[in-house]
């Protein structure tokens, strides 16, 4: 039996249900390239040069802007009530960027997020996002009646209901009032997301009704699947560490806020996380998980901060931390809302899997994206969460296009996880035609997150490497170019429900910002997304 049998039967029992289905490409209106939403039939993406009034500046520009397109939203009254400006950025390149939230009565609607960019002379280059149309004429309740105490006691007392003992969570899990749009109806709604260890590591996501206390939707995003030291595969490594009273501590100072690597084979609880710092005599440290987690994380770090300009995930020095040694023979890694966590393996299925480079810097992406466009984990904008982090981990661990090699199957050499030159060998779908519709569940794969994001890496890997695929040849422009287009269209454009089709008008701007609109790369970009049916 093949090795890739070891992913679970969800892979190939889902490929047997894929529906062909084609996406439709943007359509041009008066000098505006625009592609609808399919959910609201209001503007997922307006491409165009919208000139602004005379004297706007800044987010004046930005009110102007979406007050001249209500009709299209389907809009009514001001629209300075019914959004918020939460960011303004300006590039190198002399853009600006507005990250922009849709509210309810001053409450922030969940998935409804959009960013505005406008060029150097403050004329609107494009718009991304989703636009729900007309919440005004909705009666929906604003006044809690429970609190955030409350709303993480019930997420408390459902955890524990599972099998494992959860009894201990974070002091004060992040917790958000939205307005929860699900089912087509609208809720009042706290978003909980808190991290547990037992019965295995997991980083849920709540919504609880801010009415009545019920639970209206749940899924965990952790999915089941200079002192020197000698790594998993046994390779020496050299690393930043600290001294103090007459110890050395895998601890870096010099990067951000500090890269800190603990062990967590005693912790039992979330709230012992990250565990004890790892520490040695020497500056020699022969725990191999925890060297490759400290070094990997620095050379993650540093190519983020050396290549895109970022600093540390947040973008503001954030410290990375790294527990190793989490669970007991814990088949996974996963950032789960505060630092990465890595299991030792089995042995059969996966050795440490903190000694793939390519692993740690996929799991720091997801810390990544979700500071900057916040994907949600499910459906496409799930798979698409799944294939950034994919496309970022090959990024760093530049040799192939293979995922997890270096600690999948240890016992069986030449094989992977997931292949982005070759989605199929995996079974993976490489084409938009074979996306595979599953149910929102966990059984599902929260809509096939792990299976769909085959399409997007086979794009990301046309794109870099150049190719035919389904008789669309597309000329590759190398992987730092590649690799700056899906930087820039993760941090300026797309936004928490972007689809396929989204994260292709967001690499075709990203590119046209970096190198011109009848540049190779937009071409590249435009061929590598049709390769892969993707509109």
């Amino acid at each position: 039996m093949k090795k890739r049998a070891a992913v679970g039967m969800v892979l190939s029992i889902a490929l047997g249900a894929s529906s062909f289905l084609f996406q439709q490409p943007a359509e041009a209106k008066g000098g505006e390239e625009i592609r609808y939403s399919k959910e609201y039939k209001t503007p997922a993406y307006i491409g165009e040069k919208w000139s602004k009034p005379k004297n706007l500046k800044n987010e004046e520009i930005v009110w102007a802007y979406l007050h001249a397109k209500k009709s299209l939203f389907k809009l009514k009254g001001d629209v300075k009530s019914q959004f918020k400006i939460l960011k303004q950025e300006k590039d190198s390149l002399g853009m600006t960027h507005y990250r922009v939230q849709e509210v309810y009565h001053g409450i922030p609607v969940y998935g409804s997020d959009q960013t505005v960019h406008t060029d150097r002379d403050g004329n609107v280059t494009s718009f991304f996002g989703t636009v729900i149309p007309d919440l005004g004429a909705k009666k929906i309740q604003t006044t809690a009646k429970i609190g955030k105490e409350q709303a993480v006691q019930i997420v408390r007392k459902d955890l524990e209901a599972q099998p494992g003992n959860i009894s201990r969570l974070a002091s004060d899990p992040d917790t958000g009032l939205y307005i929860y749009p699900h089912q087509g109806n609208y809720y009042l709604a706290y978003h909980v997301k808190v991290s547990v260890i037992q019965p295995e590591p997991g980083y849920w996501h709540y919504f609880i009704n801010a009415v009545n206390g019920e639970v209206i939707r749940k899924y965990n995003t952790v999915h089941q699947l200079t002192g020197s030291g000698r790594g998993v595969l046994g390779d020496r490594k050299t690393f930043e560490v600290d001294h103090k009273y007459g110890k050395y501590y895998l601890k870096g100072t010099s990067r951000g806020g500090g890269i800190k690597t603990y062990n967590a084979y005693h912790v039992i609880y979330e709230s012992q996380l990250p565990g004890t710092m790892v520490s040695s005599k020497t500056n020699y440290f022969l725990d191999g998980a925890a060297v490759d987690a400290h070094a990997y994380a620095e050379k993650v770090y540093d190519y983020f901060k050396n290549v895109h300009g970022r600093n540390s995930y947040d973008g503001n020095g954030a410290p990375v931390i790294s527990s190793v040694h989490v669970g007991r023979n814990w088949n996974n890694a996963a950032w789960i809302g505060t630092q990465m966590v890595y299991g030792d393996g089995d042995g059969i299925v996966f050795r440490p899997l903190s000694g793939a480079l390519d692993v740690v810097g996929h799991e720091l992406t997801h810390a990544i994206t979700e500071k900057t466009a916040n994907l949600e984990y499910h459906n496409e904008s799930g798979a698409l969460n799944e294939s950034i982090s994919d496309i970022f981990g090959a990024m760093v661990d530049s040799g192939d296009w293979l995922l997890g090699e270096d600690v999948y199957t240890p016992k069986q050499s030449g094989d992977a996880f997931r292949s982005m030159s070759n989605p199929t060998q995996y079974d993976q779908p490489d084409h938009y035609s074979r996306y595979v519709r599953l149910p929102d569940t966990p059984d599902g794969d929260y809509g096939g997150v792990h299976i769909n994001s085959g399409i997007n890496n086979k794009a990301a890997y046309l794109l870099a490497e150049g190719g035919t695929h389904y008789g669309v040849n597309v000329t590759g422009i190398g992987r730092a170019k590649t690799a700056k287009i899906y930087y820039r269209a993760l941090t300026l454009y797309l936004t928490s429900r972007s689809t396929f089709a989204d994260m292709r008008q967001a690499a075709i701007k990203a590119a046209t910002d970096l190198y011109g609109s009848a540049s190779q790369e937009v071409q590249s970009v435009k061929n590598a997304y049709s390769a892969v049916g993707v509109y």
